[in-house]
């Protein structure tokens, strides 16, 4: 049986604080499309207090950036950039354009075409997250996209060098210190200055999530990453101060990140509670992290893993931490989430910053049906036929045919009869079926 020793905000709370964000980024969306490079500089100013001619760095600006780093610096980040670059060609390397003769005379195919041009948005605003450059300007070269652009706000008043440093050395082709909606829309729909893309991914907070699910359509999207979230799931093989540190851990991004304790154990249920208690005291980042904990924070009780399987696919969460006796039994049955941590050798912060799997991953329960930011995501799989004989041509006609007069369709009957008229001798009369 489930039972919750805490509960977050209800859910009347949080569709009222969507509502407000939707009415906001549609006004930001539709001044950019009208008025274009002025609307992103009035909003810039307005949201970030950061005014340019030009949001777009030179050269001079990127290098003046990588000054400011120590060697170490550049180091940690090449190396973190080296293990997501690695995977995402393993990926890469694992989806193959076929070409297959299913029938005599009748050739199917399909080809993995990448993207031409990207946008890709770096949250900085609050902290400056340089990994979302890894996960999204490299996923993107090795894909094979011709275009990357990408935008993050200003932190303290300037471009933060290590952002910079991180989409100049992941390959970016146009880096520009814009944040917010009106750096999606800048993006997405082009201005005076900026060129359109094609598709939008990165993370971000609840207004560049709305921005990117009111611009699908116009351009194509990763998915909808919205507040971070991370599920523990943990029995008493673990004690309180792993759990509770996994969870705040990941309730610093925000004030509405929700964090997750589902055990089979009350004792260290509540164990973690206290924990978390002491660690607040303590936490530099406390003043956001305890917002999330009280607002969105859950324990959950649950009577076996069986029940906990059953718990963590219906929450659906985007970071799932596995620390049980026998954590490959998650691997092997659950089925929604958005990236699993497997054992407590591993934890979200690895996935986040330097392991190598991307780290733009599904949430509000998206991992029910898509898999988070990986390089297939920027590749077009289309197909294409040939018909190399007359006779395979009349032999799909016929059946082509019939099938459309089925349906109604008689024009589409003629472009099968047509063939079989042509290719295979047939006398088959205008309109007809082919018999």
């Amino acid at each position: 049986m489930i039972y919750h020793l805490k509960r977050g905000r209800d859910a009347q709370a949080a569709a009222n604080d969507e509502a407000q964000v939707r009415t906001t980024v549609e006004g930001i969306l539709a001044d950019v499309a009208k008025r274009g490079d002025a609307a992103v500089r009035e909003l810039s100013v307005r949201f970030d207090r950061w005014d340019r001619a030009d949001y777009r760095l030179t050269d001079a600006e990127i290098r003046d950036c990588l000054s400011q780093l120590s060697t170490r610096d550049l180091e940690d980040i090449r190396f973190a950039q080296d293990q997501v670059r690695n995977f995402a060609q393993v990926q890469r390397d694992a989806l193959r354009d076929v070409e297959v003769e299913t029938l005599p005379g009748v050739v199917l195919g399909h080809k993995n075409i990448p993207v031409n041009a990207v946008g890709c948005y770096v949250p900085g605003g609050k902290y400056p997250l340089l990994a979302s450059a890894h996960m999204s300007v490299l996923t993107a070269k090795v894909a094979g996209c011709a275009r990357i652009v990408t935008c993050a706000p200003p932190f303290e008043g300037k471009p933060a060098p290590a952002i910079v440093a991180a989409q100049h050395l992941a390959g970016a082709d146009e880096i520009y210190c814009l944040g917010g909606v009106q750096a999606m829309a800048a993006m997405a729909l082009g201005t005076q200055t900026i060129a359109p893309v094609d598709m939008l991914v990165g993370p971000g907070n609840a207004y560049v999530a709305e921005a990117k699910r009111q611009l699908f359509g116009r351009v194509g999207i990763d998915l909808l990453a919205g507040p971070t979230e991370t599920l523990v799931i943990a029995d008493e093989t673990v004690d309180a101060e792993i759990c509770a540190t996994d969870l705040l851990g990941q309730a610093e991004h925000g004030p509405n990140s929700p964090s997750i304790l589902l055990t089979t154990s009350e004792k260290l249920a509540r164990e973690t509670m206290r924990e978390i208690e002491r660690l607040l005291g303590i936490l530099p980042t406390a003043g956001i992290a305890r917002k999330a904990w009280e607002d969105f924070g859950q324990v959950i009780l649950c009577d076996s893993e069986e029940e906990m399987v059953r718990e963590a696919d219906r929450i659906s969460s985007e970071h799932v931490q596995v620390m049980t006796r026998d954590p490959d039994y998650f691997l092997a049955n659950m089925t929604n989430y958005g990236a699993l941590f497997l054992g407590p050798r591993t934890n979200v912060a690895y996935g986040d910053k330097v392991i190598g799997t991307n780290h733009t991953l599904p949430t509000g329960k998206a991992a029910r049906y898509t898999g988070g930011l990986w390089v297939g995501k920027f590749l077009k799989t289309v197909t294409y036929q040939r018909v190399l004989t007359d006779a395979a041509s009349a032999r799909i006609g016929e059946v082509c045919s019939r099938l459309c007069m089925l349906e109604g369709f008689v024009g589409h009957a003629e472009q099968a009869n047509v063939r079989v008229r042509r290719y295979g001798g047939r006398n088959v009369p205008y309109g007809q079926a082919a018999e």
